[in-house]
């Protein structure tokens, strides 16, 4: 027992007379290496340009003015009298419903006003040799005034019987025949406005105040490269609160063949314009919880800067605020850079 207790202290000695050269080692070899060398990193020197921000959204096209067109009344359809997808002017008949029982009560009841009229007239001049009493007079003026009201709520029932264009416009397919009995729900067809179109897009809440009647904006339709000049009309007076963006509308400038009303469209807005912008590319900004900034190279040491940013495009962003013209900023190493730490310069980039 007492030798394997002896064996056993030896081998412990051992085991940290290993792990003591060990250390020593590895702090030599640290001692031996010195700090590490300066990280080399591409760098952009900051300079004043023209920028402008665009946005571009997804929308569509509309008619100006659209509408489907239903009977006012319930009856049978006479006569039609448009052609599907043909273009008709405001007030024109389209559709006329039966009314000949009331055309019979209108030419009754005009019988019986012209009748009132002339008993009226007599009255009128036996009332002035005092052949008549003033009341008896009174009542067939009565009756020639409740005759001719009659005869206008008539003419408003016979005018329910027809169906006129509200404006003027292109007629969709009819969904009737002639023939059909057909009641207020009934959907003769549909009308547009397509001489002018609209565009109805949303944006951002951020761009909102951007969006003022007036402004001009641009589109183009899917699989076609052409801009098309629109101005904005109005917006909605609410954001979505799903999506958190405004709904605009806009009218289109300009009329071609190759627009359609339904059809998807790109619209592109310009929010903002300076031509003396200081620029810097997009990766050299790094964003924080509460702020952003760049790293600068000052001296040959990297100093961290807080910057604060305006409009961007695709490829720069302006710098409001944190830099001036001239300055260099790092646009590679950002995450390994640290404050204080030496960089040495593999490239310098400028905007052309």
């Amino acid at each position: 027992m007492l030798k394997r207790s002896n064996d056993f202290w030896k081998i412990a000695a051992l085991l940290l007379l290993i792990s003591s050269c060990s250390e020593k080692k590895k702090t030599e070899n640290k001692a031996a290496a010195g700090p590490p060398p300066p990280a080399r990193v591409d760098v952009f020197i900051a300079m004043a340009a023209p920028v402008a921000e665009t946005i571009e959204v997804p929308g569509s096209l509309a008619p100006f003015e659209e509408t489907t067109l239903q009977p006012e009344i319930s009856g049978r359809v006479t006569g039609i009298y448009f052609k599907e997808g043909t273009l008709v002017n405001k007030g024109s008949l389209l559709v006329k419903l039966y009314d000949a029982d009331l055309q019979a009560q209108l030419k009754k009841l005009q019988v019986q006003l012209e009748i009132a009229r002339q008993t009226e007239q007599r009255q009128a001049e036996l009332l002035k040799i005092n052949g008549i009493s003033q009341q008896d007079y009174d009542l067939s003026l009565l009756n020639v005034k409740n005759l001719q009201a009659d005869i206008d709520i008539l003419k408003t029932g016979i005018a329910k019987t027809e169906l006129r264009a509200p404006f003027n416009g292109k007629i969709g397919l009819r969904n009737i025949s002639e023939g059909a009995y057909i009641s207020p729900q009934t959907i003769v067809a549909t009308l547009r406005q397509v001489s002018q179109l609209k565009l109805d897009f949303t944006v951002p809440e951020r761009y909102s105040s951007k969006m003022t009647p007036g402004s001009i904006v641009y589109f183009k339709t899917d699989g076609n490269s052409q801009l098309y000049k629109a101005s904005i009309i109005a917006t909605e007076n609410n954001i979505q609160e799903t999506n958190r963006s405004l709904r605009v509308k806009a009218v289109a400038s300009q009329q071609s063949n190759n627009l359609f009303a339904g059809a998807f469209i790109k619209v592109q807005a310009k929010l903002g314009e300076n031509d003396k912008a200081l620029l810097v590319p997009t990766q050299a900004v790094i964003p924080q919880a509460r702020n952003k900034k760049v790293i600068m190279l000052k001296n040959g040491l990297a100093a961290h800067e807080i910057v604060t940013t305006g409009v961007r495009d695709s490829t720069y962003v302006e710098i409001t605020s944190g830099l001036k013209a001239g300055d260099t900023v790092l646009i590679s190493g950002l995450l390994t850079t640290k404050p204080g730490s030496k960089v040495l310069v593999n490239t310098v980039k400028q905007k052309n």
